[in-house]
């Protein structure tokens, strides 16, 4: 009777209970990278070592010099024997005191300074420092609104052409000469000295009549010793150099005015 129930019985008709399915994570992709192998021996490829810094840049050494304010080079070395001063400004005009200090309360050279247009006529001058040390002072004395750029160098100094000093003439205390020049002429060298007496004299750059473009006081206390060299822009036509022996007659200087630089292709007759 058991056995009928049993049988009868629908659950127990059914199979075995399956196991729950286990749940896995979601599928992802995957990519699998094959990496080249490289002999060290065979590699066709070369290389070398590349630098993270760059090279030191080198330094302008033009100083700006506001209006009013003064700036110095010094040099202990005795071996430097003449710097080169180079005065510029962007178009406006160019008003300097320019001092050499040798030991305290020494000046053995000092000028004076004017220029109408510091672009396009930049001041160049020479000057002789032996026995050092020594000193250059430059003092801007124009308005704040007249900057200047100064740079003063001991390398690579200009010096007069061997046609400047045969040119040399005398000129009296307190007597001038003019020296007029070509429109070809591009600029033109000066060169002052005396005998070993003190120098005192004034170069000026006209173009037209009384129109001074360029004027320098000069000092120096030996005019053999330290002897004045410069060179002077002449652009444009009608250029004429006055040398003033401003000393009393006593003390005659030797003056030197030749080209310096000739431009050929110059066909403008217009005053600049």
């Amino acid at each position: 009777m058991l056995s009928c129930v049993l049988a009868a019985s629908p659950a127990l008709m059914l199979g075995p209970v399956a196991a729950p399915a286990l749940r896995h994570a979601s599928p992802v992709m995957q990519q699998t990278f094959q990496r080249e192998q490289v002999g060290y021996g065979t590699s066709t490829y070369t290389g070398g070592v590349v630098p993270t810094r760059k090279a030191p840049v080198k330094a302008d050494s033009t100083i700006l010099v506001q209006g009013g304010s003064l700036r110095t080079w010094s040099y202990r070395s005795p071996s430097v024997e003449q710097v080169q001063v180079v005065l510029s400004t962007e178009g406006r005009p160019l008003d300097a005191d320019i001092e050499l200090w040798h030991g305290p309360d020494n000046t053995p050279c000092k000028m004076r300074v004017y220029v109408e247009n510091g672009q396009l006529r930049p001041f160049s001058a020479v000057i002789e420092t032996p026995r050092g040390p020594n000193t250059v002072a430059i003092r801007n004395i124009g308005q704040i609104e007249f900057p200047i750029a100064a740079n003063v160098v001991a390398d690579q100094v200009d010096t007069p052409s061997e046609h400047c000093i045969a040119a040399s003439a005398t000129i009296q205390g307190g007597a001038l000469r003019t020296y007029p020049f070509d429109p070809t002429v591009d600029s033109v060298e000066v060169l002052l000295k005396t005998d070993g007496r003190p120098l005192n004299a004034r170069i000026e750059l006209l173009q037209g009549p009384n129109n001074n473009k360029q004027v320098i006081e000069l000092y120096t206390e030996d005019g053999l010793d330290r002897p004045f060299f410069c060179v002077l822009e002449t652009p444009g036509s009608g250029n004429v150099i006055r040398i003033v022996n401003t000393a009393p007659v006593e003390f005659p200087m030797t003056a030197g005015v030749v080209p310096h630089t000739i431009n050929d292709d110059m066909s403008s007759h217009d005053v600049i």
